[in-house]
Protein backbone atom coordinates (compact mmCIF):
# COMPACT_ATOMS: atom_id res chain seq x y z
CA UNK A 1 0.00 0.00 0.00
CA UNK A 2 1.39 3.22 -1.00
CA UNK A 3 1.01 5.95 1.68
CA UNK A 4 -0.75 8.93 0.28
CA UNK A 5 1.71 12.06 0.07
CA UNK A 6 1.90 15.11 2.08
CA UNK A 7 -0.03 18.26 1.52
CA UNK A 8 1.78 21.44 1.34
CA UNK A 9 -0.48 24.28 3.44
CA UNK A 10 1.63 27.17 2.58
CA UNK A 11 5.17 28.31 1.37
CA UNK A 12 6.89 31.39 2.95
CA UNK A 13 10.59 32.88 1.28
CA UNK A 14 13.11 33.03 4.01
CA UNK A 15 16.43 34.15 1.44
CA UNK A 16 17.99 34.38 -1.51
CA UNK A 17 20.98 32.71 -1.20
CA UNK A 18 22.57 33.39 -4.90
CA UNK A 19 22.80 29.57 -6.14
CA UNK A 20 19.85 28.47 -3.69
CA UNK A 21 16.55 30.17 -2.48
CA UNK A 22 15.33 29.10 1.08
CA UNK A 23 12.03 28.93 2.03
CA UNK A 24 10.16 26.95 4.73
CA UNK A 25 6.75 24.54 3.71
CA UNK A 26 4.58 23.87 5.78
CA UNK A 27 3.32 20.35 5.64
CA UNK A 28 0.27 18.17 7.12
CA UNK A 29 1.19 15.07 7.62
CA UNK A 30 -0.91 11.99 6.41
CA UNK A 31 -0.30 10.04 8.96
CA UNK A 32 -0.67 12.07 12.30
CA UNK A 33 -2.56 15.20 10.57
CA UNK A 34 -0.51 17.46 12.18
CA UNK A 35 1.02 20.49 10.86
CA UNK A 36 5.15 20.30 10.26
CA UNK A 37 7.64 22.76 9.51
CA UNK A 38 10.24 22.20 6.60
CA UNK A 39 13.18 23.73 4.80
CA UNK A 40 13.85 23.43 1.48
CA UNK A 41 16.06 24.99 -0.61
CA UNK A 42 15.22 25.78 -4.42
CA UNK A 43 17.86 25.29 -7.15
CA UNK A 44 18.45 25.08 -10.56
CA UNK A 45 18.50 21.59 -12.15
CA UNK A 46 22.21 20.30 -12.84
CA UNK A 47 23.76 18.08 -15.29
CA UNK A 48 27.15 16.29 -15.05
CA UNK A 49 29.34 14.03 -17.74
CA UNK A 50 31.32 10.76 -17.66
CA UNK A 51 33.71 12.30 -20.48
CA UNK A 52 35.65 9.53 -22.18
CA UNK A 53 38.45 10.21 -24.81
CA UNK A 54 39.26 7.69 -27.64
CA UNK A 55 41.26 5.60 -24.98
CA UNK A 56 38.56 4.77 -22.81
CA UNK A 57 39.99 7.15 -20.29
CA UNK A 58 37.55 9.33 -18.26
CA UNK A 59 38.38 12.81 -17.48
CA UNK A 60 37.70 13.99 -13.82
CA UNK A 61 38.13 17.57 -12.57
CA UNK A 62 39.34 18.56 -9.53
CA UNK A 63 38.12 21.42 -8.09
CA UNK A 64 38.41 23.67 -4.24
CA UNK A 65 34.33 23.06 -2.81
CA UNK A 66 33.45 25.85 -0.65
CA UNK A 67 31.61 23.50 1.76
CA UNK A 68 33.68 21.01 2.64
CA UNK A 69 36.79 23.54 2.37
CA UNK A 70 38.98 20.50 0.34
CA UNK A 71 39.69 19.96 -3.56
CA UNK A 72 37.36 17.48 -4.18
CA UNK A 73 38.05 14.79 -7.72
CA UNK A 74 34.67 15.01 -9.61
CA UNK A 75 33.81 14.75 -12.97
CA UNK A 76 32.65 17.94 -14.94
CA UNK A 77 29.20 19.20 -14.21
CA UNK A 78 27.18 22.25 -13.07
CA UNK A 79 23.86 24.32 -12.97
CA UNK A 80 21.55 24.37 -15.89
CA UNK A 81 20.85 28.38 -17.16
CA UNK A 82 17.69 29.70 -18.03
CA UNK A 83 16.10 28.19 -21.00
CA UNK A 84 18.96 25.50 -21.68
CA UNK A 85 17.37 21.52 -21.81
CA UNK A 86 19.98 19.05 -19.86
CA UNK A 87 21.91 18.32 -22.66
CA UNK A 88 22.78 22.16 -23.64
CA UNK A 89 23.80 22.58 -20.44
CA UNK A 90 26.30 19.55 -19.99
CA UNK A 91 27.64 20.62 -23.26
CA UNK A 92 28.56 24.26 -22.26
CA UNK A 93 29.53 22.80 -18.84
CA UNK A 94 31.78 20.64 -20.58
CA UNK A 95 33.10 22.77 -23.18
CA UNK A 96 33.99 25.58 -20.02
CA UNK A 97 35.25 23.68 -17.64
CA UNK A 98 37.87 21.33 -19.82
CA UNK A 99 37.87 22.94 -23.54
CA UNK A 100 36.29 19.86 -24.70
CA UNK A 101 33.63 18.65 -27.22
CA UNK A 102 32.43 15.44 -28.16
CA UNK A 103 30.60 14.24 -31.21
CA UNK A 104 28.31 11.42 -29.10
CA UNK A 105 26.39 11.91 -26.19
CA UNK A 106 23.94 9.60 -24.11
CA UNK A 107 21.77 10.09 -20.93
CA UNK A 108 22.20 7.78 -18.27
CA UNK A 109 19.57 8.95 -15.80
CA UNK A 110 18.49 11.31 -13.75
CA UNK A 111 18.44 12.02 -9.59
CA UNK A 112 17.28 14.29 -7.40
CA UNK A 113 20.20 15.85 -6.02
CA UNK A 114 18.84 15.61 -2.46
CA UNK A 115 15.70 15.29 -2.06
CA UNK A 116 15.60 15.74 1.69
CA UNK A 117 15.46 19.44 1.19
CA UNK A 118 15.53 19.97 -2.62
CA UNK A 119 13.50 19.67 -5.52
CA UNK A 120 16.21 19.89 -8.13
CA UNK A 121 18.07 16.75 -10.21
CA UNK A 122 21.11 16.17 -11.67
CA UNK A 123 21.18 14.93 -14.98
CA UNK A 124 23.69 12.24 -15.50
CA UNK A 125 25.52 11.51 -19.23
CA UNK A 126 28.34 10.11 -21.04
CA UNK A 127 30.45 11.75 -23.76
CA UNK A 128 32.31 9.68 -26.28
CA UNK A 129 35.13 10.81 -28.04
CA UNK A 130 35.79 13.79 -26.29
CA UNK A 131 38.67 16.33 -27.48
CA UNK A 132 40.28 19.46 -26.37
CA UNK A 133 38.32 22.10 -28.95
CA UNK A 134 38.60 25.34 -27.02
CA UNK A 135 39.88 27.33 -24.17
CA UNK A 136 38.38 26.66 -20.74
CA UNK A 137 36.08 29.45 -19.29
CA UNK A 138 35.86 28.83 -15.58
CA UNK A 139 33.66 30.91 -13.81
CA UNK A 140 34.45 33.69 -11.47
CA UNK A 141 34.77 31.24 -8.23
CA UNK A 142 36.03 28.38 -10.18
CA UNK A 143 39.37 26.57 -11.09
CA UNK A 144 39.74 23.53 -12.56
CA UNK A 145 42.27 20.96 -12.94
CA UNK A 146 41.61 18.04 -16.14
CA UNK A 147 43.12 14.76 -15.94
CA UNK A 148 41.99 11.80 -17.52
CA UNK A 149 42.31 8.23 -15.55
CA UNK A 150 42.12 4.89 -16.96
CA UNK A 151 39.58 2.55 -15.84
CA UNK A 152 42.54 0.91 -13.45
CA UNK A 153 43.05 4.46 -11.55
CA UNK A 154 39.84 4.99 -11.67
CA UNK A 155 39.04 2.15 -9.32
CA UNK A 156 42.09 2.79 -7.66
CA UNK A 157 40.64 6.50 -6.62
CA UNK A 158 37.77 4.69 -5.35
CA UNK A 159 39.23 2.44 -3.18
CA UNK A 160 41.27 5.44 -2.05
CA UNK A 161 38.31 7.28 -1.24
CA UNK A 162 39.59 10.03 -3.27
CA UNK A 163 36.05 10.48 -5.15
CA UNK A 164 34.02 11.64 -2.77
CA UNK A 165 31.05 13.81 -4.85
CA UNK A 166 27.69 12.02 -4.49
CA UNK A 167 27.09 13.43 -7.92
CA UNK A 168 30.12 11.97 -9.56
CA UNK A 169 29.40 8.62 -7.90
CA UNK A 170 26.12 8.49 -9.21
CA UNK A 171 26.57 8.61 -12.62
CA UNK A 172 29.97 6.90 -12.72
CA UNK A 173 27.98 4.18 -11.07
CA UNK A 174 25.71 4.12 -13.78
CA UNK A 175 28.36 2.62 -16.15
CA UNK A 176 30.90 1.20 -13.95
CA UNK A 177 31.04 -1.87 -10.94
CA UNK A 178 33.50 0.54 -9.28
CA UNK A 179 32.84 -1.23 -5.72
CA UNK A 180 33.41 -4.40 -7.23
CA UNK A 181 29.27 -5.71 -6.06
CA UNK A 182 28.34 -9.39 -7.12
CA UNK A 183 26.29 -9.20 -10.39
CA UNK A 184 22.56 -9.40 -9.59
Amino acid sequence: MLSPKWKTLKSEFIADLKIFKARFDYLLNPHTQKEIKVTVLEANDAANVVALNSKGEIALVRQFRFGSQEYSLEIPGGFMEAGENPLEAIQRELREETGMTSPTWEPLGTVFSNPVYQAAKIHHFVAHDVVRSTETNFDAEEFLEVSFYSPADLKQAFDDNLITHPHTISAICRLYNVFGAEEV
